[in-house]
């Protein structure tokens, strides 16, 4: 006989509101993590008074008014609003792309002096059909945007240079002709205060949680022990990888406590120089205002990946598409066992989407609708 009625594989968002919302609808629920800890990359830990984002920075944004309501049944949210500075060689610039950036790179003052700054750039690179990204990047914005804010800090992410990376990596690069240095247009947006590990816990009150537990451990001990399955570990892993390994991005990070009250003015600095080894440094006191003597500063460095690795960004190019559907099709034949959140379901997701996908499966599961 099964102990639970649904065993949750992954302590993150996607399990974290699931199993609250199985505990709420009367079934028995167990999660495990693999970690010693919940909260997946949202987990906040506390360094001298200051919640630290172990897995890098972490700012919930969404225009999802549902998702807004349903995360502030469980933290307050600050008012933090994410305007990260980019540096490069000695100079400083707002990000996103707008008129503080144009009036610091050109002196210009008006937006129409920025917009026909950017076309005569974009202009002077006589680019037809873009073969890479290099090309797209500089007939979107032009030379001293791509060389000072794109090329550098491209380049660190995937490890290659822009020549080498495919034009359909980059979409479009937004330039907003505002004074306005908020990074997110979305509605909504804060830090949970007292950090995200709270929040969590708040979801998985009354729900048995066991962290340090292999999946595959548990079901070699106790292969009956729920009915169903929510599994939000890496699909290729639940298979033992038989098709091959699906491909990741990681990151490193390097944190380290100063003796200073405040070391860069701002939560986010990207560094934009390709010399410089890390993509970023994050002031994690400045999420929360924090007032605190010292401060915990984290370099982050993009990182290859291999098996074994902490994976972090799906790389959904056509390969490894390809590999993904082949897995999903051997996933739809599990009949007690249901892939979810970002690696179950190899797709990146931002924390909001994360839920919202949650309230998909609770509503599927559990007919439910949130």
């Amino acid at each position: 006989m099964a102990q639970y009625n649904y065993l949750v594989v992954g302590a993150g968002l996607t399990g974290a509101v699931f199993a609250h919302e199985a505990r709420e609808a009367g079934k028995t629920c167990l999660v495990i993590d693999r970690r010693n800890h919940i909260a997946g990359n949202v987990y906040t830990e506390e360094v001298e008074g200051i919640q630290v984002h172990k897995y890098g920075a972490h700012i919930f944004h969404t225009s999802m008014r549902n998702v807004w309501d349903y995360v502030n049944r469980f933290a307050e949210f600050n008012n933090y609003v994410n305007s990260p500075i980019a540096y490069y060689k000695g100079e400083t610039y707002n990000m996103p792309f707008n008129m503080n950036t144009f009036s610091k790179m050109w002196g210009v003052v008006t937006p129409a002096e920025a917009k026909a700054k950017i076309a005569e750039q974009i202009a002077a690179e006589n680019i037809g059909e873009p073969q890479n990204l290099e090309e797209q990047a500089l007939s979107l914005v032009g030379r001293d945007i791509f060389e000072k804010l794109v090329k550098g800090y491209t380049e660190k992410q995937w490890g290659r240079d822009c020549k080498e990376l495919p034009a359909s990596i980059i979409k479009r690069l937004p330039c907003r002709f505002t004074y306005d240095n908020n990074y997110f247009n979305d509605r909504y947006q804060g830090i949970p205060i007292g950090g995200y590990t709270k929040m969590v816990e708040r979801m998985l009150e009354g729900v048995e949680v066991r962290t340090g537990v292999e999946y595959r451990d548990l079901m070699a001990e106790q292969p009956d022990i729920a009915e169903r399955t929510i599994y939000c570990g890496p699909i290729d892993a639940f298979y033992d990888f038989k098709l091959g390994n699906l491909e990741y991005r990681s990151l490193r990070f390097e944190s380290e406590t100063l003796d200073e009250e405040n070391h860069q003015g701002v939560a986010v600095v990207n560094y934009n120089e390709r010399e410089v080894p890390w993509t970023r440094i994050i002031e994690h006191k400045h999420f929360e205002f924090g007032t605190q003597p010292k401060t915990v500063i984290t370099r982050e460095y993009p990182a290859d990946w291999k098996p074994g690795d902490e994976p972090y960004y799906p790389i959904n190019d056509e390969k490894n598409t390809k590999l993904y559907m082949e897995y999903r099709d051997l996933a739809a034949q599990e009949g007690s066992v249901v892939f979810a959140g970002r690696l179950g379901g190899y797709k990146y997701y931002d924390m909001d989407k994360a839920i919202a996908a949650a309230f998909d499966l609770v509503e599927a599961e559990l007919g439910v609708i949130l």
